[in-house]
């Protein structure tokens, strides 16, 4: 199910649907998955209660509890807001950010894990992006960040 509590220029709730149904099964994904795009405010509010961070995010993901995982895979949450910004920042359209983020969820769902998996999660989710064409990803924007960062301290 595909929940719009905002909306995404350039993006139908039918497409979002036909990418879901093409990266679940690029992942290997079984059973269902839930997708809510809704505000900043409301993504802050979930990554506080369920990740103990008072912050705004761009996407969260929910498995399944393990003994449901056939027939729903679970939930991934999106802000529409922090979407819409991204893509305006790295230039490209909002609809291609939800597809990134949605990706991101989905492997999440799969049990991916770019916090502890030695970056096995980033070559997928490069892979999946290049396979479904989709520009530069979550885990290679922070991979970005984290090193122009470095290299900006040490310079100075």
């Amino acid at each position: 199910m595909i929940i719009f509590q905002k909306r995404v220029a350039d993006l139908t709730e039918l497409a979002l649907a036909r990418f879901l149904a093409r990266g679940r099964r690029a992942v290997g994904l079984k059973g269902t998955v839930n997708v809510l795009l809704t505000s900043s405010a409301e993504m802050k509010s979930l990554n506080r209660r369920f990740r103990g961070k008072d912050k705004p995010t761009d996407v969260l993901s929910f498995p399944a509890e393990p003994g449901a995982q056939k027939q729903f895979a679970g939930d991934i949450a999106i802000s529409a807001e922090i979407a819409s910004q991204n893509a305006r920042a790295l230039g490209h359209s909002p609809a291609d950010e939800v597809k990134i983020l949605v990706l991101h969820g989905v492997l999440h769902l799969r049990g991916y894990d770019h916090e502890c998996d030695n970056r096995q999660m980033a070559r997928r989710e490069k892979q999946l992006r290049a396979k479904l064409h989709l520009p530069i990803g979550l885990i290679e924007r922070a991979t970005i960040e984290r090193t122009t960062t470095s290299v900006a301290r040490r310079k100075r």
